[in-house]
């Protein structure tokens, strides 16, 4: 079996060193920051749509990405642990169900560089069947790409396989992929979304993931 999980609002609370970031970015270009609570509905489909979102609408052209992105890319490198912090129950999760014999993959649409940093200090003590983040040439969730890449470079039968993220993104991806969708309560977006999305399972706590993996009918 194989649990796949996205990992911003899924498996790490990022959102503050994203906002800390972004606003840099904006304000170094001469736009106006947002509150760190807005960040949540900015998120989710990869940074290039993240500097797109955070622009007036009148300003979002790809030259005024671009001039964002000069900004950020370098200032979250250089901060990518100054928030972030792991959910509870997390790394304890992670140990479960690798002690069950449960693979695990991450499906992120934050850049490669930086989903392999964050999987590096925050869990390092995990066994990771494939670590995905966006890569040039690959199209960002939801369309489901990083996730056949991931079963081809781990091939595990789609009944076997579970998906687990914390928005409608996450949700349509395993959807498109042919695998089974669990939302989680505790990232960024409300659980209305998760049901607008119409995930198999939602959960509030990382216990009832690991109960999702280890029922009867998937082991």
């Amino acid at each position: 079996m194989l649990v796949i999980f996205d990992l911003d609002g899924t498996l790490l609370n990022t959102i503050a060193d994203l906002a800390q970031a972004t606003n840099y970015a904006l304000e170094q270009t001469g736009f106006p920051p947002h509150a760190t609570a807005a960040y949540p509905y900015f998120v989710g489909n990869g940074v290039r749509r993240l500097m797109e979102r955070v622009l007036p609408e009148d300003m979002r052209c790809d030259e005024n990405v671009e001039r964002l992105l000069e900004h950020f890319r370098p200032y979250y490198d250089a901060n990518l642990y100054t928030h972030t912090e792991p959910y509870p129950g997390i790394p304890e999760l992670l140990r479960e169900l690798r002690a069950h014999g449960i693979s695990v993959a991450v499906a992120s649409n934050k850049y490669q560089s930086a989903v392999e940093r964050l999987i590096a200090h925050f869990f390092p003590d995990i066994d990771w069947a494939a670590v995905r983040g966006q890569n040039e040439g690959i199209p960002v969730k939801p369309d489901p790409s990083i996730v056949f890449g991931i079963l081809s470079a781990f091939p595990t039968p789609k009944q076997d396989v579970i998906y687990v993220g914390d928005s409608g993104v996450d949700v349509v991806t395993a959807r498109r992929a042919g695998v089974t969708s669990v939302g989680v309560t505790w990232g960024f977006r409300p659980e209305s979304e998760l049901r607008d999305n119409y995930a198999d399972y939602i959960v509030a706590t990382p216990e009832a993931v690991l109960g999702i993996a280890l029922s009867p009918e998937r082991m």
